[in-house]
């Protein structure tokens, strides 16, 4: 059925980073819970009117609330097509995580209105009348919440969308809510205890956690969270291919929204290098991943020395020093300055977030083994972080 929809609906669906085809994604996808939330909110209203269940009605304004969050969605996807202008240099993509973060503040407002109204159900209960075309409701849109978990969830995970993935847990969160309503009305065959408030504290408590973990997910990344495992690995690929870099660091990738994505690095390549032929080389594989990966890269050239042996020996001797202190280190920029008195060994180490030595210890663990020669070396050390 999703495909069925996408091939109709979405003109040239398979370039997922085209601006113009998310916007059509995301208004399948709004159009789609619109239509279906209203339904479900109709139904769910005048079942809960029959049956004095607040749980229920609860339930229906819960459905009218994701319309409202299906709405927004459709103008975030509107903005976030917008292109690049003299006040957005990179672009309004970023628009889908704010969109994200308001369908997250409408979750919580409706968990909040819940558990509310569940402990005022709690304190003044009344009595829950079981009927059997409110269960058969209730299932039906449990069946219809499913879908649409799954209808989302498909489409997010395709274009890489946080604010279908957020719309798509909002509808598992209701399907518990649903679920929850049930247990609520065959209780009453059973049972005069106000399992109808009680119930409803449990789904809100789901329904906080559910818009909770959203915020999280959308906040991460407009603070800027690392880079996608497989992002890094392509790039790795790419610039691996040529054997004219011998590896590279200080790798950073930003995300201004989906599909919009700006990188830099430093290439290390032989000082012995014709400069020209490099400089070429580099702006190869700039334009390979623009188009293979879609991300605006710029890589820096760093010269090493390759070719003497006694720089080869010193970089190789501070590998090992700084594999001692911590296997999770690593060097890079490696350069030996000589002087009458002294010889200056320059280089960054990259220090993993998880690794337990701080800058201050690994700076005098290597001055303390470097003392220990009978030559004068001295560390000049720049710390770096992974990104």
């Amino acid at each position: 059925m999703t495909n069925l929809l996408v091939h109709k609906f979405v003109k040239n669906y398979d370039d997922i980073n085209n601006p113009a085809v998310r916007r059509n994604y995301g208004t399948l996808s709004s159009l789609v819970g619109i239509f279906c939330n209203i339904m479900l909110f109709l139904l769910k209203y005048v079942m809960g009117t029959l049956s004095g269940s607040i749980s229920i009605i609860s339930d229906a304004f819960n459905n009218l609330s994701d319309s409202a969050g299906c709405i927004v969605t459709l103008l975030g996807y509107k903005m976030a097509s917008k292109p690049a202008d003299k006040d957005h240099p990179f672009g309004h993509g970023r628009m889908e995580y704010l969109t994200a973060l308001f369908i997250a503040a409408l979750i919580l407002i409706v968990a909040f209105e819940l558990l509310k109204n569940s402990i005022e159900k709690i304190i003044h209960p009344e009595k829950l009348v079981f009927s059997a075309v409110v269960l058969v409701s209730l299932i039906v849109s449990i069946l219809v919440k499913l879908w649409m978990s799954v209808f989302n969830g498909k489409l997010g995970r395709k274009i890489d969308s946080a604010v279908m993935l957020a719309t798509s847990k909002d509808s598992r969160t209701d399907v518990i809510a649903t679920s929850a309503t049930c247990i609520a009305i065959v209780s009453a065959l059973f049972t005069d205890l106000p399992l109808d408030g009680i119930m409803g504290i449990v789904v809100s408590a789901f329904i906080f956690k559910s818009g909770i973990d959203i915020v999280k997910d959308t906040v991460d990344n407009l603070l800027g969270r690392p880079a996608d495992p497989e992002i890094i690995a392509a790039i790795k690929d790419i610039v691996d291919e040529n054997e004219k870099i011998i590896g590279i660091h200080d790798l950073v990738i930003h995300n201004y929204g989906p599909g919009n994505m700006i990188g830099s690095c430093h290439a290390e390549v032989k000082s012995s290098e014709d400069f020209v032929e490099v400089h070429d080389m580099i702006d190869m594989v700039e334009r390979e991943i623009h188009d293979k990966l879609n991300i605006m890269m710029t890589i820096h050239m760093d010269p090493i020395e390759m070719d003497n042996e006694h720089v080869n020996g010193l970089r190789e001797m501070m590998r090992t020093i700084v594999k001692g202190i911590d296997q999770s280190l690593h060097i890079h920029d490696f350069r030996v300055v000589s002087g009458d008195t002294h010889t200056n060994l320059i280089f960054d180490i990259v220090v993993p977030y998880e690794c337990s030595c701080t800058e201050n210890d690994i700076r005098h663990i290597i001055d303390e083994k470097l003392g220990e020669m009978e030559t004068a070396y001295y560390a000049v050390i720049t710390f770096d972080r992974e990104y």
